[in-house]
């Protein structure tokens, strides 16, 4: 990594603050054109009844016509579903132009009209009906502050090192560090994973940002999974966040991070060590958690000095915008 240097902090007025939004759609909002894939119209969050009880869901395209699907009893992640209900899990595909799946004793079609049909195998009459929505972040969109340094508001790179990557629609791609070094923060981030369904694991939409260049929160295409330490949200290796709020692929998301970093006495013994409060979609996925270590992969090592910014190139496009800090010191 080249060296550092400290710029001036920059003003910008950015787009006003988003509320949370639900939407019940008739149709999928694309975002980015994922291609003809039409597996993309399918996944997405669900939610409605079944038996008289709220359930969330989520359909997760795994290519070739092929999805995972997830019952969320209560309601989504960060909206009703509590991780001690058991999630319900299964699989579907498309055949003969409808999407079919099959979870434990349920039977799931997929309509015309983007709503799911659950039907207990001993039953004739469906026992629910699930609707597509879409989430989006409260946080999303949010202003920076009077004392906020603005690291990105998609007009120029002139707060990051050599080698970070502008797209022509005014994103910062991934692979960049800060030229500002920071101890104490307050960060607004967004970010977007790629639609890669045949991709699995770390090959699916992988990014990270690092605090100083120290300690990783992993971005990652983590829709419909468990919400591992090494899965979007996690700090790597150290901690699972509370929930996963990951959203769908190509879906805006967002991060609100608290950092305090680790403390060294003058003659360099840690005396404490860098603690993360990480909100993701405006949900609390973790709270002052201690890490005790520099993270995987992480550009820097442990240090009593100030560090940059760094967004991960793990070979993957995750696109960022709105980026801006409040250094605390």
């Amino acid at each position: 990594m080249k060296p550092f240097s400290c710029l001036a902090p920059s003003r910008a007025v950015l787009a006003p603050a988003l509320a949370s939004v639900l939407l019940i759609l008739p149709l999928p909002a694309m975002g980015q054109d994922p291609g003809e894939d039409p597996d993309f119209a399918v996944q997405g969050e669900y939610i409605g009844e079944i038996d008289g009880e709220s359930y969330g869901a989520h359909v997760v395209a795994e290519g070739d016509s092929k999805f995972a699907i997830r019952f969320y009893p209560g309601g989504l992640p960060g909206d009703g579903w509590r991780k001690t209900a058991p999630s319900r899990d299964g699989q579907g595909a498309r055949k003969d132009g409808s999407v079919a799946f099959a979870a434990g004793e349920w039977e799931v079609k997929l309509d015309s009209g983007h709503r799911l049909a659950v039907r207990s195998q001993d039953k004739e009459e469906d026992a629910g009906v699930l609707s597509r929505i879409e989430r989006k972040s409260p946080t999303l969109g949010r202003r920076p502050p009077e004392d906020a340094l603005i690291l990105f508001d998609g007009k120029n790179l002139d707060q990051w090192q050599d080698g970070a990557r502008i797209t022509e629609d005014g994103l910062l791609r991934e692979g960049a560090a800060s030229k500002p070094l920071f101890q104490t923060f307050q960060l607004h981030l967004e970010f977007r994973t790629p639609f890669q369904p045949k991709a699995r694991g770390q090959g699916r939409g992988n990014s990270g940002f690092y605090a100083q260049g120290r300690y990783e929160v992993q971005i990652l295409d983590s829709f419909g999974l468990a919400g591992l330490h090494n899965e979007c949200g996690g700090i790597y290796t150290v901690a699972e966040p509370a929930v996963n709020m990951c959203f769908p692929p190509l879906s805006w998301q967002s991060y609100d991070i608290d950092f305090t970093p680790a403390q060294f006495e003058a003659g360099g013994k840690k005396t404490a060590n860098a603690r993360l409060t990480v909100r993701h979609n405006g949900v609390l996925i973790h709270e002052d958690v201690e890490v005790d270590h520099a993270t995987t992969a992480a550009p820097l090592s442990e240090g009593p000095e100030p560090g940059p910014i760094y967004l991960q190139d793990h070979g993957n496009p995750v696109r960022f915008r709105n980026i801006w800090i409040v250094p605390k010191e």
